[in-house]
């Protein structure tokens, strides 16, 4: 069976230009790719051929990741309410009006965001390594983070910038993986390339510290997931030592339908487990 064809498109949002993959038959229901730190739709390169002969694919680089705009921090707010308004300004361009949402990481605080503004038009959510839970804050991220939200000042600043780091990167992409040599290096070569680019650690940097923001919405988002109770699917790198697995226990205390599928990997997942993973996905989304 030939691959699916996929689609590198650009459309203008707010002014700026938004990068997204695309893939599939738009007849078919829909699901948004929204892809974590310090990744972009490259991290979905398997996955979106392995979905698209059953769903309707798209998958956005946010402001300031990936194929994307990248304005300076002078430019441009980065927050995580502005990163998500611009995805959800491609979604009504794009007309969609029904999505399932997969979540990975940042994905998980821009995904909730979309989903407690239009819950009406979420028809599930696959959530994988991605928080909204104090309980699933690993020691990792917490030493840098809740420093840095305590105040922002050199010392904070230097430690932070550790997440900068090209050594860091790689190890997001290997910590947990079952066989390091069956990880893409393209993975932390794409993403430290462009982490790398003059001026993108300001901007980053500013999304280390606005990211306490989503932690304020935590208590919004589970009563949002409480009352509307959409369909969920949780697929979780068990060995992730940033979003650690009572991350992902904690959301079936307030979705108690939702599948939960344990991972034998770390933050990121793909490479080792797209077969998985798609699977998993057709079996409770697709028509």
């Amino acid at each position: 069976m030939s691959q699916p064809k996929i689609y590198y498109r650009y459309s203008n949002v707010h002014g700026r230009n938004v990068f997204y993959r695309e893939a599939g038959n738009p007849q078919s229901p829909s699901i948004v790719l929204l892809h974590g730190f310090p990744s972009s739709s490259h991290m979905f390169r398997d996955l979106i051929p392995a979905l698209a002969d059953q769903f309707h694919v798209i998958a956005p680089d946010y402001i300031g990741f990936g194929q994307s705009d990248a304005p300076s921090a002078t430019e441009f707010d980065y927050t995580f309410h502005n990163l998500t308004e611009h995805v959800s300004g491609l979604l009504d361009q794009l007309g969609l009006n029904e999505y399932v949402l997969y979540m990975q990481d940042y994905g998980g605080p821009i995904g909730l965001r979309i989903f407690s503004q239009r819950p009406e038009q979420v028809k599930g959510l696959v959530i994988q390594n991605a928080n909204a839970y104090m309980a699933g804050v690993g020691d990792a991220a917490k030493q840098v983070f809740l420093p840095l939200w305590q105040e922002r000042n050199a010392t904070t600043e230097a430690a932070a910038r550790t997440f900068l780091k090209a050594e860091t990167t790689q190890f997001q992409y290997l910590v947990g993986a079952q066989d390091p040599q069956a990880i893409s290096p393209d993975n932390w070569v794409v993403d430290q390339a462009l982490l790398d680019r003059p001026g993108t650690d300001a901007y980053q940097l500013d999304l280390l510290v606005n990211y306490q923001t989503n932690v304020a919405q935590y208590d919004n988002w589970h009563i949002a997931l409480r009352q509307h109770q959409p369909k969920t699917l949780l697929v979780w790198g068990k060995h992730d030592p940033f979003f650690i697995p009572a991350g992902a226990e904690a959301f079936l205390e307030d979705l108690p339908q939702a599948k939960l599928v344990w991972l034998d990997g770390g933050h990121f997942v793909l490479d080792e487990h797209t077969p998985t993973v798609a699977t998993e996905i057709k079996a409770m989304f697709a028509i």
